[in-house]
């Protein structure tokens, strides 16, 4: 906790001849903001503790669970081709070759780049594809102007950018004509980007379906959550809180699997509780990586 500074601790200030407190003894009494600050910094120590055991693996579940969406889209096309093709030549309109086209593309991409995110290969590459992957199903599928997709898709962006900042390590970037950049700035800038992307789901959460108590009690859970992990404050514990709520959220809502196969509401159950899964993914690699140098976190240390 941050000291108070003043003369408390150095005898310079007035002292009471009958060892009552003196006037520099009144200063040192902790400000509500650091007696919070000694509270949260505990419950960040208990939960390291607690996690402890599962840290070396962090990283790569949170890189599986981000690209799983992308994993779980590839197989629905294959075992619903015939459906696929029915919907984007009758509905979208697409002629007959370029939705066989489109569909393998996809297909292709989804499954390549998410393999080589998995195991930390190319992953420039990857994050590229799979975010061209999210561009031309928007298109494709004409949902791009669909703002629960949108904002969805946007927090799966932000996933994809904090795979890019655990993937740089240290190692010169000089594009020819401009300075030199280490890959330790670009990773600021993209934990950053992913910090601030990470939590459009949550709005989209927000604004959608209908409002009761826990709906409007875990709004302003999630939105203090939300806040503090955009301005990096305690970053760390702001996300597990959020993968606390993300997780129980798409277990009680999402539970596709209590689903009749024919029920009309199954696909779009799953795609939501896949899509919420990689977004998790996200939150546990900023829980593994810190929120950057672009953070309140990082100041504090400075300061």
């Amino acid at each position: 906790m941050a000291q108070i500074r003043g003369t408390a601790g150095y005898n310079l200030g007035p002292q009471n001849s009958f060892g009552g407190p003196g006037r520099s003894d009144t200063t040192s009494d902790p400000s509500p903001l650091d007696a919070i600050r000694e509270q949260t910094s505990k419950i960040e120590d208990w939960l390291d503790t607690l996690s402890d055991p599962v840290k070396p693996y962090l990283p790569a579940i949170g890189r599986f669970l981000i690209v799983v969406t992308f994993l779980e889209d590839a197989l629905r096309i294959i075992t619903q081709w015939n459906d696929q093709l029915l919907y984007l030549r009758d509905y979208q309109h697409i002629p007959r070759g370029l939705t066989h086209l489109f569909l393998i593309v996809n297909v292709i991409a989804m499954i390549s780049c998410s393999t080589l995110v998995i195991i930390r290969k190319y992953s420039e590459y990857a994050v590229a594809g799979l975010l061209g992957v999210v561009v031309t199903q928007a298109l494709g599928y004409g949902l791009i102007f669909d703002l629960n997709f949108f904002l969805r898709n946007l927090s799966v962006m932000g996933g994809l950018m904090m795979v890019l900042s655990d993937s740089w390590v240290r190692k010169k970037f000089a594009p020819a004509g401009l300075p030199q950049i280490e890959d330790k700035d670009r990773k600021m800038y993209f934990q950053l980007a992913g910090r601030v992307l990470l939590i459009f789901l949550f709005v989209g959460f927000v604004f959608a379906g209908e409002w009761n108590f826990g709906r409007v009690l875990v709004s302003i859970m999630g939105f203090v959550a939300c806040v503090m992990v955009v301005v990096g404050f305690k970053a760390k514990w702001s996300a597990v809180m959020l993968v606390v709520i993300l997780s129980i959220f798409n277990l009680l809502v999402n539970n596709f699997w209590t689903l009749h196969p024919h029920h009309p509401h199954k696909d779009f159950a799953k795609y939501d509780f896949f899509q919420i899964l990689s977004i998790v993914g996200g939150l546990l690699l900023l829980v593994n990586m810190g929120p950057g140098q672009f953070s309140v976190d990082e100041k504090k240390k400075v300061y």
